[in-house]
């Protein structure tokens, strides 16, 4: 029977422990690299400042007026550049203008009547009222003298008493006819009273107040630009009816300006008035701009605490900041980046 030898060694324990030492040493090291690097990090590095991103705005005017009618004509497009008081668009409305036309006769009816108070009553009137009062002082005269008449024949008892009391009736109706003709005749003498005039008057302002109603609304069937800008959306098109207040087009102030929402703790350094610069990337150039508006947003917009304790919640604020002077191609919607204060 053949004995086998076994040649196989044993590792020696003491290149082991070596090879255990190395690694050791090795991951101590690399944690050692790790701790200093972010010792430094925390000592020299420092957060980047936060980005406070804006854009440009400017102030819409939408155009409309009170004339309801027809678009007969458009003196402008959209993307026009346009002056104060150019002339935008023509609004016809055959029904305003026959309103027009029935306060005008309305005015020129009472403006007759006025005259015709002021001128007081006619000659022919006058003249009539005299006569009437001549008759009736006459027909006085003879009822007296047949009432004297019949008492001098009751005296002597050749009448009756009820032919007296009839003579004296008769005559008493005749001297009431002529008062009261008399009073007709200085009536026509004195023309229409005070009271009247006063009416014919108020009836004269009423009918100008429709004229200048009507007029007040007529004036819109030309809308003029009320400032300058751009058209920037026209609704109606030609030969459209648009109503009372509906939008006809909307015009883009030159009042060119940055907007930003930035948190309450921000404000400390900024009030209105306050200078402060930006850049706008689009045009690869940074500005100095006029802070002109400040305003609370509002607790819808608040920046949220992250922390659960020994935190708060940070109020959001709306600023508004304009330049000196127009920028060249700077237009509404495009990105403002706020840099800080200027100094």
């Amino acid at each position: 029977m053949e004995q086998h030898t076994n040649n196989t060694q044993l590792p020696d324990p003491t290149e082991v422990s070596s090879k255990e030492k190395s690694l050791i040493f090795t991951i101590v090291v690399v944690l050692l690299i790790i701790a200093a690097m972010a010792v430094v990090g925390f000592i020299f590095i420092k957060p980047a400042p936060d980005t406070i991103q804006g854009m440009g705005d400017a102030t819409e005017v939408r155009i409309s007026g009170k004339l309801p009618g027809r678009v007969t004509r458009l003196y402008v497009e959209e993307g026009q550049r346009v002056k104060t008081g150019d002339t935008l668009v023509h609004i016809h409305s055959s029904l305003v203008e026959a309103r027009m036309a029935q306060a005008e006769a309305m005015e020129d009816a009472s403006k007759a009547t006025n005259r015709k108070v002021d001128a007081g009553t006619r000659k022919q009137i006058i003249n009539s009222a005299r006569d009437v009062m001549n008759q009736a002082a006459a027909a006085t005269g003879i009822a007296k003298k047949t009432y004297e008449r019949m008492q001098n024949l009751f005296a002597k008892g050749v009448v009756s008493e009820q032919k007296r009391d009839e003579a004296k009736a008769a005559y008493d109706a005749a001297k009431a006819g002529e008062a009261a003709a008399r009073s007709q005749y200085e009536l026509a003498l004195a023309g229409p009273q005070a009271e009247d005039k006063a009416a014919a008057e108020s009836m004269v302002k009423v009918a100008q107040g429709g004229v200048n109603e009507v007029g007040a609304i007529l004036e819109d069937q030309y809308l003029l630009a009320p400032a300058d800008g751009v058209i920037t959306v026209v609704y109606p098109n030609v030969s459209e009816l648009v109503a009372t207040g509906a939008p006809i087009m909307n015009l883009q102030k030159d009042d060119d300006h940055a907007v930003f929402n930035v948190r309450e703790t921000l404000l400390k350094d900024i009030t209105e008035g306050t200078k402060i610069r930006v850049k706008i990337p689009a045009l690869d150039r940074e500005e100095v701009m006029t802070v002109y508006y400040i305003r609370d947003l509002g607790t819808y917009a608040n920046w949220q605490a992250t922390k659960s304790t020994g935190d708060y919640d940070a109020r959001t604020f709306q600023i508004k900041a304009k330049p000196a002077e127009k920028i060249e191609n700077f237009r509404p919607g495009m990105s403002v980046v706020y840099l800080g204060v200027e100094k």
